[in-house]
């Protein structure tokens, strides 16, 4: 932080790097604005803050996500679980037997040397030392140099092995009272251990789970949860969601985004913007689409179950044929040729962005026609709709009621083929779509 004070000036400086950018406050921050005017900034995070991933996912700075772990690293493996003295035990036991170390990570300096008691009374044989921030410099500087010499089994300790500890031996890790952490210093503490080939465990103590707030239960699941190599971003997505973006315009690092989730945030962020700046908002236009043939990604194509969902996200944000047209070589390119599942949930797609640009809320195939319905907030005006039917190479007519609606006679296809039927109506649709 010492670089960042005003007194300090610098002759010709090109690059700033900012590691462990989450340990920086608003106001280091504003100062690392005032030379970005001159050089170019990087920060570097496990886990971005939510303010930060925030303004990233915006646009508003750019963003790389490095996700290829070192070679031969193991998935940690993350429990929670109630305060258990036999739990405990045999997680200790099961290390220490194979000749690792490990760290128990208590943040009350208050209490610690009772703890660290407990734990020399479950495991009697293990050499059990202690370490914490309020330690002399030498005799922390002698527990840590003893600990990466194997000279302890346990250390017992507060979070400041947090960042900038790599000790290769050890290999478990218990969190007492891991309810009390923030997601991002939980995943940092977490990453203290796996740094080796051998395979990590990382238990998370908490109390009773009726005694700790939602929130709290969210952090920890979601540990739990994303324990693949290099998931920080999903972390901090989840951290986002969470706590909230913050202040964009002030101090606060998060805030509540509640339960109306990151996406929809983010959309009525931009619409009160457009509000701001005068023009028309009009309500999300989501069609209905109804085709006759299973639309999906079978797990025998994307066997991942994680890799599933965030490809569902990423599909349905997709808003015009090119961007459809690319997920298609994204998916192919990735995954092999598309299976018919994922081939119909692709022309689905197609149907989607279509009617947002006819204005139609629901679209649907009856007796070998396509009858699509207007939205009453997004129906073009009257002399446009004529256009529409224009566009339309097949026999078509309006149904003037409350909803407008319009029918579009299909070749029938033959027995029993409803991809071909679907594959007509998709067609159809992108037809009455783009103008000639």
């Amino acid at each position: 932080h010492r670089l960042l004070s005003k007194d300090i000036a610098f002759k010709d400086l090109g690059l700033l790097v900012v590691d462990e950018e989450q340990k920086f406050g608003v106001k280091q921050k504003e100062r690392l604005k005032e030379l970005r005017a001159h050089v170019d900034v990087l920060a570097l995070s496990a886990t971005p803050i939510p303010r930060t991933l925030h303004m990233s996912l915006l646009g508003t700075r750019d963003l790389s996500i490095i996700a290829t772990p070192p070679r031969n690293r193991l998935p940690i493996e993350t429990r929670v679980i109630p305060w258990d003295l036999n739990i405990v035990r045999d997680a200790l036991e099961t290390e220490l037997s194979r000749g690792g170390q490990a760290f128990f990570v208590h943040n009350r300096i208050a209490d610690m040397g009772e703890v660290a008691d407990r734990v020399q009374s479950l495991i009697p044989h293990a050499r059990v030392g202690t370490a914490h921030g309020q330690m002399e410099e030498g005799q922390l500087e002698r527990v840590m140099a003893a600990f990466v010499h194997r000279e302890y089994d346990v250390l017992v300790c507060t979070v400041i092995i947090e960042s900038g500890i790599d000790i290769a031996n050890a290999n478990t890790m218990i969190l007492h009272r891991a309810d009390l952490f923030g997601l991002s210093q939980l995943y940092q503490l977490r990453g203290r251990v796996g740094r080796s080939s051998a395979q990590a465990h990382c238990l998370l103590i908490a109390p009773d789970a009726n005694r700790f707030s939602d929130d709290a239960k969210k952090k920890l699941y979601a540990l739990e949860k994303f324990t693949d190599l290099g998931s920080g971003f999903q972390i901090a997505m989840r951290d986002l969601e969470i706590r909230g973006a913050g202040n964009l315009l002030g101090l606060e690092q998060s805030g509540h985004i509640a339960v109306v989730g990151f996406e929809t945030y983010c959309r009525m962020v931009q619409e009160a913007v457009r509000e701001l700046q005068g023009q028309k908002v009009l309500p999300p236009l989501n069609p209905e689409i109804e085709l006759p043939v299973d639309a999906f990604l079978p797990e025998e194509y994307i066997s991942d179950s994680l890799q599933r969902t965030t490809l569902y996200q990423k599909i349905s944000r997709l808003s015009e044929f090119k961007e459809a047209e690319e997920m298609r070589h994204e998916l192919a390119d990735r995954f092999g040729q598309l299976p018919e599942p994922a081939r119909m949930l692709m022309l689905t797609v197609d149907a989607r962005i279509a009617c947002k640009k006819i204005g139609f809320q629901k679209a649907e195939i009856r007796t070998n026609a396509l009858l699509g319905t207007f939205s009453p907030t997004h129906i073009p005006e009257r002399d446009a709709l004529p256009e529409i039917l224009s566009r339309c190479r097949r026999p078509a007519r309006f149904i003037y009621g409350e909803p407008i609606q319009l029918r579009v006679e299909l070749n029938p296809p033959k027995r029993g083929d409803a991809t071909a039927l679907a594959e007509q109506a998709a067609a159809v649709l992108r037809e009455m779509s783009t103008a000639d």
